[in-house]
């Protein structure tokens, strides 16, 4: 060959395959142009030298959904830029295979205060997306709330279902004593940056904030900074 051409076209030959076909597995990750992976059919290649993974599989790439711990401090930028080959779990269980298009068009559905830490979804699935913004008065997120100060007579009831904020009664939700300084409140139809406000009405000062679980999604052993894969048996 005197011109490149595009990778998918040289795939389709090698396997004999369709150029579709070719381009689902040079998408899944399973070719390599001199050992390197390379994830674009558009590729121009000349003479290098081709390869499939034996275990290939006709497959499309699908959009992945990732769980990260949000170090405190951090904006949703921030935390978005951290999810990288580096910091993804050891401890992920997910099976899914990594890929270089998994780390674009993240979108995060449920945000934190910049100050909080703790349990961040990023995904590339409409379909997550829109269940955790249109099903957020269903799904319960878990927060540990570090406080100081002293509590009012009523406070722990009236944080459980009694504050009122600009004319607006907030529903019903679970607080309670974790220990000595740290609340555990387990809400619904109330976002997170509510909370510094509803500690103040009961004359409590939130020093940290951490949201350890989204619906039935845990944290677990998240590591600041680290990421995992959910399943897509994993359900909110």
């Amino acid at each position: 060959m005197t011109e490149p051409v595009r990778l998918a076209k040289r795939v389709a030959a090698l396997a004999q395959c369709s150029r579709r076909e070719a381009e689902m597995y040079i998408e899944g990750g399973w070719v390599r142009v001199d050992g390197v992976t390379v994830e674009e059919p558009q590729f121009k290649v000349l003479e290098q030298h081709i390869e499939i993974d034996p275990n290939a599989q006709l497959e499309p790439a699908e959009p992945i959904t990732v769980a990260l711990h949000k170090p405190a401090g951090a904006t949703i930028e921030e935390a978005r830029a951290l999810i990288r080959e580096e910091s993804h779990s050891p401890d992920d269980a997910s099976g899914v295979r990594m890929l270089k298009r998994h780390f674009a068009r993240l979108e995060c559905p449920l945000s934190l205060p910049d100050q909080a830490s703790g349990l961040l979804v990023f995904t590339q699935d409409w379909r997550v997306k829109r269940r955790l913004e249109e099903d957020f008065d269903r799904i319960e997120q878990e927060i540990v709330v570090e406080v100081s100060g002293k509590l009012a007579p009523n406070g722990l009831a009236l944080l459980n279902h009694g504050l009122s904020f600009d004319h607006y009664a907030l529903p019903p939700i679970k607080v309670s004593w974790q220990n000595e300084t740290h609340l555990r409140f387990a809400l619904k139809r109330i976002a997170p940056d509510r909370i510094e406000r509803m500690c103040q009405a009961v004359g409590l000062k939130v020093l940290a904030m951490k949201r350890i679980r989204i619906g039935r999604i845990p944290m677990s052993r998240l590591q600041p900074g680290q990421w995992r894969y959910l399943a897509s048996t994993d359900r909110f």
